[in-house]
């Protein structure tokens, strides 16, 4: 449901329209009043997406008192959206002034609609690699994306926020429930010339930066080379640099990373980019 409802909203659909759309495709024919009331919102907001729908031909209103509402078919909402877009973008391709040329900078994105539309036009351009360091729901909102990537022969690498890394992609993994506290922070690398470093809250709120700047491309290239190294080496090696160095290989980590509240028994414990995640 919600990635439908992300889908609707990225075609121009407000939250509420998207949400009366899906609900009248659920239950069909229904009165305005009965879809405000199932989904808990103002008739008068409801009344007024309703009307907004229906002059804009993806909803049909029926004869009768109260009047009584049904969303296109699937197949033909699809036709209709696909055809108006076409028609606007090969408008805008064709009338967009062309400017000179933009020096390579860092840019700012908020709200969750710009965030995903920046990063699925670029994961849609991949054509060599997609290196991903995300939390599990926020892949799970890409997964089409990203495995028609993978189809065209693109090499996808991944890290995961609350469980282990993994290099390179096998299987999707399984969608976890996560305790958030800020919100989930995120970073995609496309073709080591693009990237993507952000924060999503669990109130759907997102924000990011993006560029093409070789400094931020090669920090992020770098920090999930030296994660996927350290993981390797612990899964090779652990016990072994247990060993060696006892209670000092997890207070290496606590000098840097750490905290002042964990307790000497914490301080025992092997911390390698495999097993902190959940602390993200």
């Amino acid at each position: 449901m919600e990635q439908l409802l992300l889908h609707l909203r990225s075609l121009g659909f407000t939250e509420m329209e998207s949400k009366i759309m899906v609900e009248l495709a659920a239950i069909g024919q229904s009165s305005g009043y009965e879809v405000a009331k199932r989904l808990g919102v103002s008739r008068s907001n409801v009344y007024a997406a309703l009307q907004r729908l229906t002059q804009q031909g993806y909803v049909r209103c029926g004869d009768g008192e109260p009047a009584r509402y049904s969303v296109l078919a699937p197949e033909e909402l699809a036709k209709m959206i696909s055809g108006r877009v076409q028609a606007s973008l090969a408008f805008v391709e064709n009338e967009m002034p062309r400017g000179g040329s933009v020096s390579t900078t860092f840019y700012n994105v908020e709200g969750e609609r710009n965030v995903m539309d920046a990063l699925i036009r670029q994961l849609n351009e991949a054509e060599h690699e997609i290196i991903v360091d995300v939390w599990r729901e926020e892949a799970s909102l890409l997964r089409s994306e990203l495995e028609q990537a993978e189809r065209r022969g693109v090499r996808l690498l991944w890290a995961f926020d609350g469980g282990n890394a993994a290099s390179p992609y096998l299987q999707w993994p399984p969608l976890e429930e996560q305790e958030e506290s800020e919100g989930r922070k995120f970073s995609f690398v496309v073709d080591r010339r693009w990237c993507m470093l952000g924060m999503r809250g669990g109130d759907g709120t997102a924000q990011a930066v993006v560029t093409e700047h070789r400094v931020l491309v090669e920090l992020l290239l770098g920090h999930f080379t030296q994660e996927m190294v350290l993981f390797e080496l612990e899964q090779d090696m652990g016990p072994e640099l247990e060993r060696r160095y006892g209670h000092r290989y997890g207070s290496i980590y606590r000098k840097y990373i750490g905290s002042d509240e964990e307790d000497e028994e914490d301080l025992m414990e092997v911390q390698t980019p495999g097993n902190t995640r959940d602390d993200s």
